[in-house]
Formats: C-alpha cells, structure tokens, sequence
C-alpha cells in the first residue's frame, strides 16, 4: 500500500497555547475549531476530544499534549495544547525548547 505525499497548498503556522492550569487553553483550542467549522473551513473538535484521556476528564486537567489542525482561507495551522499544570509542563519537549531561548 503506497502513500500519497500530502501536497501544501497555503503556507503553514504552527501555534501552541501554554498558561497556567485552568486559563482557558484546551476551551480556546476549542473555540477556534469551532468558529473556523461554523465558517465552513474546519472541523470542530469539542473540549473532551482535545482533553480524551481517562485521567484527565477524572481529575479535569490536561496532562497529555494534544495536537488539532485546521486552516483558513489564507492558512494551513498546527496547534498544540499544552498541559496547564506545572509538574507536566517541565517535562515536555516544548518547554525544553522554550527554556532554551
């Protein structure tokens, strides 16, 4: 079974949303696949798609980073949501990035 190479059509951002715990990152994630769907340029992805893993709906924080794309007219977009609570957020990739700069 061969592949089709994914052809880039509109240029590519990649954006990550990274605060503290219970700021609104997963629900803007959220919100942004919303209103692009409601545009007719997206697909909605709702909080608990974002935020699917057991452990987190149980304890209502996000621990795994999740990864949602979508695009406008203009752009094809990346976005990361990152884990809001401190002891998550030093052990992933994008805040040794951060730290780093």
């Amino acid at each position: 079974m061969s592949k089709t190479a994914y052809v880039r059509t509109k240029p590519h951002l990649n954006i990550g949303t990274m605060g503290h715990v219970d700021h609104g990152k997963t629900t803007l994630t959220a919100a942004i696949t919303k209103v692009l769907s409601d545009r007719g340029t997206g697909t909605f992805v709702p909080f608990d798609r974002i935020d699917r893993a057991p452990e987190e709906s149980r304890r209502g924080i996000t621990i795994n980073i999740a990864h949602v794309e979508y695009e406008t007219d203009t752009r094809h977009y990346a976005h990361v949501d990152m884990p809001g609570h401190a002891d998550y957020v030093v052990r992933s990739p994008c805040h040794a990035a951060y730290r780093s700069l």
